[in-house]
Parts: structure tokens; C-alpha cells; sequence
């Protein structure tokens, strides 16, 4: 088994030399911790303006692949991977934070838990990580770990090792300095794609840091949303929809202890009863498009396995059972609350009726329409996913039935006679 080490480089002439001369010691450390003959490395020059080209075309035992602009620390990266032999791949980051002699470890671990990906986890006791960065990577940590229901405590390591054959399910991941992010969440969302940690030294880098702790913060943020967007849309509708629907019942929980105390409602809470009735529209809109969103994610990506709990619980409360249960109950309340004055509108073409009764009963009406929209919806969504797995499976079935008589054709072979004729293909 061989392991190409990709080194991403962009303006690193301070540091290359050294990382380059400790990956190429490192090699005999690494074929005998783990179970790799030899090891491949490949430095790629992100665009580098400096001498960092110049230094790495030194080393003969060294391939070198320049960009002549820089295109991205993800960039760099995959064209390594694309470019390298090794069964396994791997990749540490230029600036000297990492000890290449820790591949060994990696590759050894990957290869005796049958894992997929094996990652260096700066966030032990023996990291000298900045206290900003470590502070944001525990965020990201917990973020993506509630999100995911599976951990990792380093979502931005810079030193992996990978099977190739798992960037196949990776891929497409970014070219910035987000792909290391994108990659733990893609990861930790893939169900197929088992990971590991094990906790590695890290040191001070060598010269100045390109990392901006706000702008590439945001950008980890957003490819980890990004990812849970397309792989777990459930847990990130329905953590918003639960949320506004807490919000809006602790909101309302004073206007009503006000009511059932003194039978009336001041005119100073219309705006907070208005407020109100946007949470309940937003709860109930991203708790019904969660389940279309769910569905969709299954069919597209191939994801396969029994239903989560949360989503369990959303088709049952959409289907037409479930609607029509939840639904006329909302339609009940919103009757109570506005039906008098509907009446005392048609007998007497005026309305006396409070305000808020017509705030919370056009709420509960426009619940239960985002729920009747939702459902349809989601009952759209599986009968296209049926008939594309139908049509699939009768394209797949006609492709099977006709390949002896392509097998003929394609080795000139003679149609077996049937009856008193041939059958022609």
C-alpha cells in the first residue's frame, strides 16, 4: 500500500525546505509503523510569488506541480490527489505545525479500525494552537457534532490521511481554505463514511499566518451549514422551527396568564401578539418544509436507512391523517376565536370583536395552511421519488434481458433461430 503526502504551499519560502526535508525522513518511520511500503510526495505551488517553487524543485525526490495563480488551499489539494499513485492520500499543511512522522500513526490507525479517514487532532494538551482559533474549532466541534450526532474535536485539522476510493463520496468539496471543514462535515453527515481521531503535537507555524479568524470563520460556518443543509435538512429546519415555536409560546405565555386573571388583553400587547403570530407561521412553515427537504435529500444523494425519529414523528404529523387531526384542530380554535365576530358581521355589518382574537385565530389558519401545503408537498416528493425508482428499475431490468442478444452482436456470434426466423438485434 503506498501514501502520497500532499503539501499545499502558497508563499512558503521560509518554511518549505524544512517540511520537505522532514516528510522525506519521515518515510522510514512511516513504512514501519504502518502498513504502507513506500511514500509519495508532492508539493503543489498554490501560485506561490515568492521563492517556494524554487526551493521545492531542489528535491528531486519530490514531484512539484505549480498553478500559475493561486486557485485555493482546496484547489491545491485535489490536484494533488488527482495527481498522486498511493492508495492512501494524505496532506499537512506547509507552515510546520505538523510532525510528518505522525502519518505513521494515522495510516496504522486507519488501517487496523477499517476507517476511511484518519485525522490529527490539534485541540489536545500538547497543542500550542492560539486561543482564538481553539475556542473557534470547540464551536465548530459542537456545532457540527449536535448536528450530526457523531464527534470530532479538530473540524479544521490540516493533516489527514484518506482511502482513496472515500474521495468518491467526498467530493465535490471547495477550493478555499474551507475544504477542511466541508470535508469533517461531509464526513460526519455520509453515514457511509466512517472517521477517526487521534489527539497530535502542534507547533507554532513558521512565518505569517493566512488564516483570517472572522472571514474563513464565517466561510467554516457557512460550508458546515452548508452541509448539513444538503445532507441533514431536518435537523437544521426543524432546530429552526422548534425554536421559533418556543420563542412565540414563552411570548405569549404573559398576554394569556393576563387573560385568564383579569378576562382582557391591554392594547399595549398587540405588537407582541403580532409577533407572535409571525414564530407560530415560521415554526409551522420549517417543520413542514423539512419533511419535502428531508425526502429529497434521501432520493438525490442515495441515502439509505431507517427514518430518524424527528423525521418519523414529521410524517406522521403530515400525512393526511395526521393533517387532517392537527389541521382541524386549528381550524377549531381558529373558529372559537373569530367566529363571533364573522356572525356579527353578517347580522350587523360592523365587528366589535377584539383584536386579538382576529391575531391568534389568522395564526392558527395560517398554520394549518402551511401544514395542508406541506404535506402536498411532501406526498409530491414521494411519488416522484416511486417513479423514478420504477423507471430505474425497468431500464435496468430491459438492459439485462437484452444483453445476451448484445453479447451476440458485439462478438459476431449468429442470432439463435426462433421459430422459422432469426432474431435480429
Amino acid at each position: 500500500m503506498r501514501l502520497t503526502i500532499v503539501i499545499p504551499a502558497y508563499n512558503e519560502e521560509a518554511a518549505i525546505a524544512q517540511i520537505i526535508t522532514r516528510c522525506l525522513k519521515a518515510e522510514p518511520m512511516i513504512c514501519s509503523s504502518a502498513a504502507v511500503d513506500s511514500v509519495q510526495v508532492i508539493v503543489v505551488s498554490d501560485g506561490s510569488t515568492d521563492r517556494t517553487a524554487k526551493i521545492a524543485r531542489g528535491y528531486p525526490q519530490v514531484r512539484l506541480i505549480e498553478f500559475p495563480e493561486n486557485r485555493g488551499y482546496g484547489a491545491a489539494i485535489k490536484r494533488g490527489f488527482a495527481e498522486g499513485r498511493g492508495e492512501l492520500v494524505a496532506f499537512l499543511d506547509a507552515d510546520g505545525t505538523c510532525d510528518p512522522r505522525f502519518f505513521g500513526l494515522l495510516c496504522d490507525a486507519l488501517v487496523r479500525e477499517g476507517a476511511d479517514i484518519a485525522v490529527g487532532s490539534r485541540m489536545g494538551s500538547d497543542s500550542r494552537m492560539p486561543r482564538v482559533r481553539r475556542l473557534g474549532n470547540t464551536v465548530f466541534a459542537l456545532l457540527l457534532g449536535a448536528l450530526s450526532n457523531r464527534a470530532v474535536s479538530d473540524t479544521a485539522s490540516g493533516m489527514r490521511v484518506l482511502r482513496r476510493e472515500a474521495l468518491e463520496l467526498l467530493y465535490p468539496l471547495p477550493d478555499g481554505l474551507n475544504f477542511t471543514p466541508a470535508m469533517s462535515a461531509q464526513a460526519l453527515l455520509d453515514d457511509r463514511i466512517s472517521i477517526i481521531e487521534l489527539p497530535m503535537k502542534y507547533e507554532e507555524r513558521v512565518g505569517r499566518s493566512k488564516l483570517s479568524v472572522v472571514k474563513d470563520g464565517l466561510r467554516f460556518f457557512g460550508a458546515i451549514m452548508e452541509a448539513v443543509l444538503v445532507w441533514r435538512p431536518s435537523r437544521l429546519f426543524v432546530s429552526g422551527g422548534l425554536l421559533f415555536g418556543l420563542l412565540a409560546l414563552l411570548l405569549i405565555m404573559g398576554p394569556a396568564e393576563e387573560y385568564l386573571r383579569q378576562r382582557i388583553v391591554r392594547e399595549g400587547m398587540i405588537y407582541r401578539l403580532l409577533f407572535c403570530s409571525l414564530l407560530m407561521t415560521l415554526a409551522a412553515t420549517l417543520l413542514s418544509v423539512s419533511l419535502v427537504a428531508e425526502r429529497l435529500s434521501r432520493s438525490l444523494l442515495g441515502r439509505r436507512g431507517a427514518q430518524s425519529f424527528v423525521e418519523s414523528m414529521l410524517s406522521k404529523l403530515l400525512s393526511w391523517r395526521g393533517l387532517m387531526v392537527v389541521g382541524s384542530g386549528l381550524m377549531l380554535i381558529a373558529f372559537v376565536l373569530v367566529g363571533p365576530g364573522l356572525l356579527e358581521y353578517a347580522m350587523t355589518r360592523h365587528v366589535t370583536l377584539h383584536w386579538s382574537r382576529i391575531v391568534l385565530g389568522g395564526a392558527a389558519v395560517f398554520c394549518a395552511a402551511q401544514m395542508a401545503i406541506g404535506a402536498a408537498l411532501a406526498h409530491m416528493a414521494q411519488v416522484c421519488i416511486r417513479r423514478q425508482a420504477h423507471r430505474e428499475a425497468a431500464g435496468a431490468k430491459a438492459q439485462q434481458e437484452c444483453s445476451p442478444f448484445k453479447r451476440q452482436a458485439e462478438s459476431g456470434e449468429k442470432p439463435e433461430p426462433v421459430g422459422d426466423e432469426h432474431v435480429l438485434v
